[in-house]
């Protein structure tokens, strides 16, 4: 979650410079290829199997290309501290209400308690980004609904790699997914690969880049998975509320943001929504799935 975090003030600095369209796919095929360098040097793995490519490779296309096409589109029309409350805290909601009406699921009381404090510190925290005297503008609310959809597809990512994970190990999984998700954002990216000045661009972007890639993507994509593989998508996702923690200190001092009282306030209270979670989350009712 910490790594998760910290990419939207890193992907707010890339695409300062870049493309958003360019970043994702740059931000994810040195993703891709990190995992794929550590997949070739596992000891004893299994050989391919081009059904474990399309199984993993179809959550790819929801989970990386969908989400970060929408993520790195959200965050060139709105503060990068908008993305790291609205797509973290609107995806365990949107998991959590889709799997209790399939019935797949059956929250606690604790975890119910646990979402909704992380809710209300999240809309403690959006309000008090007035305190900062930033206005709302119409690309500012564009953002945030593109970061509406992001949190939608992060959602369905969740859900959906829980299945995959069941039957392959979560580094497999994790490079194929990212690979096919790397290879669409590329193909998304050409149109707008002639209008990017390279020569322009500073040591500090591709600093960023490469911070990208290996980071919140070959790293944290992979932990999450490892986690996944072992609780609920409703477990995992809840987590998540400690991304806005994480997303507003790296703003703080990387971009020069400010935080609130208010702000702060809402942190704290998304903390302990997300700490109420995740230890009820490490009970029976999450261990993996046949």
């Amino acid at each position: 979650m910490a790594l998760f975090g910290t990419a939207f003030t890193s992907s707010k600095v890339v695409i300062g410079q870049i493309p958003h369209e360019v970043a994702a796919a740059l931000r994810f095929g040195g993703g891709a290829l990190v995992l794929l360098l550590l997949l070739s040097l596992r000891p004893g793995s299994v050989t391919f199997a081009w059904r474990d490519l399309v199984r993993a490779g179809s959550v790819g296309l929801m989970g990386v290309f969908a989400y970060n096409f929408f993520f790195f589109w959200g965050i060139s029309l709105a503060p990068a501290i908008d993305g790291s409350i609205i797509v973290p805290v609107l995806s365990p909601v949107l998991t959590t209400i889709t799997l209790l009406m399939t019935g797949h699921e059956k929250t606690s009381t604790i975890q119910a308690a646990g979402l909704a404090l992380g809710v209300t510190g999240a809309v403690v925290f959006f309000i008090g980004i007035g305190g900062t005297g930033k206005g709302v503008t119409g690309s500012r609310l564009a953002g945030d609904f593109v970061f509406l959809l992001a949190a939608g597809c992060w959602a369905a990512y969740s859900i959906t790699s829980k299945k995959v994970l069941s039957g392959m190990e979560p580094l497999r999984a994790t490079a194929y997914a990212t690979g096919v998700g790397a290879l669409a954002l590329t193909v998304a990216a050409i149109p707008s690969v002639p209008r990017t000045d390279w020569a322009a661009v500073p040591a500090a972007t591709w600093t960023n880049v490469g911070f990208l890639a290996v980071g919140p993507t070959a790293v944290a994509y992979l932990f999450y998975n490892q986690g996944l593989r072992s609780v609920s998508p409703i477990t995992a996702t809840l987590s998540m509320f400690a991304v806005p923690v994480f997303g507003a200190v790296s703003s703080v001092l990387f971009l020069g943001e400010s935080i609130t009282a208010v702000q702060l306030a809402g942190a704290l209270i998304t903390i302990v929504g997300a700490a109420l979670a995740v230890t009820r989350g490490k009970s029976t009712r999450d261990a993996p799935s046949g």
